[in-house]
């Protein structure tokens, strides 16, 4: 199946809880690599939250961002921990003892000790419950993002395969034509060279010239290729790390190609043939 691994997605959700808003973007990477910032209040949830994008997206590195706020018109209760409040105070009085007259103990101080007081929580699992559904719809969405997206880069990646094949099938049909000019060309300069031409060496000759120059395997290749690029495009599972292999092995034989020509248009054709791979490896780098 092809996914692109670019997309964003956003989800908000009112509730008893208050508000949850759930934006995740993610763009082309080697690996699955992801960077969640949520709320302290959803903390908990992070681990939970990492195994579900894994189960879901194989590339890509993703952002997600939740952002919680409260009802309006919630009214936050204060509590005292009663247990941290006794452990300062003892500590204060064994200052105070030890600075008679230096130190006295001032009750707003106290107050605003870390951990003395705190708010009431709320139902902090109802909270969690919300979360979870929030984040899978905006997973659901992502997913979905991603393969509109990867569904426009299979369809661009068709029409650079059948630009190909059409171009494979101009280098075929001149194949017989390069033969005899290749063929006529030795002739040529052995006849201004002078002196009687064995026939036979002639051929011998000429045969072991046509294999060097001879380009109809690297265009099987290329044609199977193109083949597998259409059952790859066409598979269930992921297909970036396929596409992406088979790139390189078109690249080898479209330069393979050049280098054995010996005709000016066959040239010409296998420039064109890698203009519409390098097109296609940019294409298949945002694919998963």
């Amino acid at each position: 199946m092809v996914s692109s691994m670019t997309g964003f997605s956003r989800q908000e959700l009112s509730a008893a809880e208050g508000t949850l808003v759930c934006e995740i973007r993610s763009v082309n990477h080697r690996f699955l690599e992801a960077s969640l910032r949520l709320p302290e209040s959803c903390r908990a949830l992070e681990s939970e939250l990492r195994q579900t994008l894994a189960r879901e997206l194989r590339r890509g590195k993703v952002d997600c961002t939740i952002q919680h706020r409260a009802p309006s018109t919630a009214v936050a209760g204060l509590d005292i921990d009663a247990e941290a409040l006794a452990g300062l105070l003892g500590r204060a009085r064994e200052l105070a003892a030890a600075l008679p007259g230096t130190a006295q103990i001032n009750v707003l101080d106290l107050l605003r000790w870390p951990g003395v007081l705190r708010e009431q929580q709320g139902d902090n699992e109802a909270l969690l419950a919300t979360v979870r559904k929030l984040f899978a719809a905006t997973v659901s969405e992502l997913v979905a993002t991603r393969a509109r997206e990867g569904q426009r880069l299979a369809e661009l990646i068709t029409q650079r395969c059948q630009a190909l094949s059409a171009l494979l099938d101009q280098v075929r049909t001149r194949l017989p034509e390069i033969h005899l000019r290749v063929r006529s060309r030795l002739e040529e300069r052995l006849r201004e060279l002078g002196g009687e031409l064995n026939q036979e060496r002639l051929e011998q000759e000429i045969v072991l010239l046509l294999q060097r120059l001879d380009v109809a395997e690297e265009l099987d290749r290329l044609g199977g290729h193109l083949e597998e690029t259409g059952r790859v495009l066409a598979a269930p599972e992921a297909a970036g790390r396929r596409l992406d292999f088979l790139l390189q092995e078109f690249n080898r034989e479209a330069n393979t190609l050049a280098s054995k020509s010996q005709d000016l248009e066959t040239t010409r054709i296998a420039v064109e043939m890698k203009v519409l791979i390098e097109q296609m490896r940019e294409q298949v780098q945002n694919i998963e």
